[in-house]
């Protein structure tokens, strides 16, 4: 930096300057009529001794004007004239001896000598008379902040009461904030001093209504947040025909910071179930938005039937095209109630937990992928046991994750709540968030999804029945596979026009696979109590798909009339290579 171009704006630079040229010799000027320099004055100094200009502006000036002081003011002078409250009081008992203008204005006026417990009760109601006594006894000053004054009185002025007139000097309700400041002072001169407290009020009303003002927008804000985010989770949750499901979203903390968490219950058809939950790596609206986009995402590649690894390798893909910033984690699992088990894939999420029907817990292995959103990466699927009387949860790090302690030990917390934990799904999530701990005031997000596979017995038991034929021998396998059909939905009892239609879906699919399939195959048949399901499996992995059969066409219109008379279908690869294709009726209302 140039410090020479600034040098001249430095405090002091000029008198230096001064100072420089007095102890400079110079040629003094001549005089007009002598030509000689003028004598120095007297007691002036030269050359070197000389004393610098800028240390004599030091001394003050003979004639220069006095300091005022505030001596002669008086308390009216000072306190009379500001705005806020002041009222002073002397003795143990507080009696009034002065009150200003602002004061009588809010209050009214009140009669010297009087105790304030008597002609001051708004003192009292304040809860402002114990403080005076601590300060007289202390000889400490107190202030209580932002007390509420509410009363009937003419408005806030500083002209003096007798010259008040007109109406703006009709009492009428007030109310407002103070902040009260009680300082002990000495009443009085000599022997007849007395202790006393001066009552000091400043009017903070503009500032507590501004901070609840602030306040009330952070709540409109925050439940505005909230429904964003609820609104993009499931209004109502799907409800499977051989599970019980149920979840809670609990938002965290108390700002406007929506988090990313989220779970859904999708229904795959054939009986089978998705199941998902998720959280996105963040807080606030973004990371809600890249939430429901994932979400959405989720439900169109589960249209597809695909196993879950090849869905959270799509959602990998997905996520980094949304957003590169933002990373998430997801389980997403399928129950086939065919199979009794649970199928899944995780990326970088927790681990799932599954109950036995003996009450042990059972945690899934580590995460299949890394989370998404990360690419270049292979997932791959895991398995866990689901049968008949076995409940799983699946969870977000909310529920689990601590400051203070390791996550693995809020894993181990919740696997000793889950496998206590008894009743309905929505039960079961209401006892898991309070045992581990999750309140209102929780500084994160909390997303928990119980399912239960229950076991079923008595009349329910009767709802539910399996049946399954292998195919074998080559064309013969069709008639055989009709009277097979047919036999088995009349001892289940069905309509005659239902069992007609059962039979003819499952002759149009065997009559697929034999054509199109290759061995093994097999037929199985299910019924649930909401709706009967057919499914021919085979060899081969070339899905069918539905066309357009032209009047000359001997076949190709299969597919069609599957659909045509099913409620719907489809078809999926199965894990070890091959195809299932199925078709679903629903059942008339209060069969069975």
């Amino acid at each position: 930096m140039n410090f020479t171009r600034w040098s001249a704006r430095l405090p002091g630079t000029q008198r230096r300057a001064a100072a420089r040229a007095d102890r400079t010799p110079a040629t003094p000027p001549q005089s007009p009529a002598t030509g000689s320099a003028p004598a120095a004055a007297p007691g002036a100094a030269s050359g070197s001794g000389a004393v610098p200009a800028a240390r004599a502006e030091s001394t003050p000036a003979k004639d220069a004007e006095p300091v005022p002081t505030l001596d002669g003011l008086s308390v009216h002078d000072i306190l009379g004239k500001v705005p806020a409250l002041a009222a002073v009081v002397y003795g143990p008992d507080h009696r009034i001896a002065y009150l200003n203008a602002a004061y009588t204005a809010l209050f009214g006026p009140r009669t010297p000598g009087t105790r304030a417990r008597d002609t001051l009760p708004e003192l009292e109601e304040l809860g402002l008379l114990p403080l005076m006594d601590q300060v007289l006894r202390s000889g400490k000053p107190r202030t209580v902040k932002s007390r509420r004054v509410s009363v009937h009185a003419p408005a806030l002025t500083t002209t003096p009461p007798a010259q008040q007139s007109g109406p703006d000097c009709e009492p009428r309700p007030r109310q407002g904030y103070y902040t009260f400041t009680c300082s002990p002072i000495s009443v009085g001169e000599g022997t007849a001093a007395q202790r006393g407290v001066l009552v000091f009020a400043a009017d903070v009303t503009d500032q507590v209504e501004a901070a609840e003002r602030l306040r009330a927008s952070e709540r409109r804000q925050r439940e505005a947040a909230v429904t964003l985010q609820r609104s993009l989770l499931p209004q109502e949750l799907e409800q499977p025909d051989d599970l019980r499901v149920a979840a809670t979203y609990q938002p965290g903390g108390k700002d406007t910071a929506v988090g990313g968490d989220w779970y859904d219950v999708i229904t795959l058809g054939a009986g089978r179930t998705a199941l998902v939950i998720g959280d996105v790596m963040g807080r606030g609206v973004r990371a809600a938005a890249v939430m429901g986009q994932l979400r959405t995402a989720v439900r169109a590649y589960a249209r597809l039937d695909l196993p879950p690894h090849e869905v959270l390798q799509l959602l990998d893909g997905l996520a980094t095209e949304i957003d590169a910033t933002q990373i998430a984690t997801c389980v997403y699992a399928v129950h086939d109630p065919n199979e009794g088990r649970l199928v899944y894939a995780s990326a970088g999420h927790l681990p799932i937990l599954v109950r036995d029907p003996e009450g042990t817990v059972h945690r899934a292995a580590e995460p299949t992928g890394p989370p998404l959103g990360t690419g270049g990466w292979l997932h791959t699927s895991g398995s866990l046991p689901l049968g008949p009387g076995s409940s799983a949860v699946l969870y977000t790090d909310g529920l689990v994750e601590r400051r203070d302690e390791d996550i693995d030990e809020g894993v181990a917390a919740l696997e000793r709540a889950f496998a206590g934990a008894t009743g309905s799904p929505q039960v079961m999530c209401d006892r898991l968030i309070r045992a581990l701990g999750v309140t209102q005031e929780h500084d994160d997000d909390v997303a928990v999804l119980v399912l239960q596979h229950p076991a079923r017995t008595g009349h329910d038991a009767e709802l539910f029945h399996n049946a399954a034929l292998e195919l074998l021998g080559g064309v013969e396998a069709a008639p055989r596979a009709r009277a097979f059909a047919s036999g088995v939905l009349a001892s289940w009892r069905f309509p005659t026009d239902l069992r007609d239609l059962g039979v003819l879906a499952t002759s149009e699919l065997v009559a697929n696979s034999l054509q199109h399939g290759t061995p093994p195959m097999r037929l199985r048949l299910r019924r649930t109590d909401r709706r009967l399901i057919i499914e021919v499996t085979d060899g081969d992995d070339h899905l069918p798909r539905r066309r357009r059969a032209e009047p000359a066409d001997e076949a190709g219109r299969g597919i069609s009339i599957i659909a045509t008379i099913a409620s719907s279908w489809g078809s999926r690869r199965t894990p070890g290579g091959g195809k299932a294709v199925w078709c679903e009726f629903a059942l008339p209302t209060g069969h069975g």
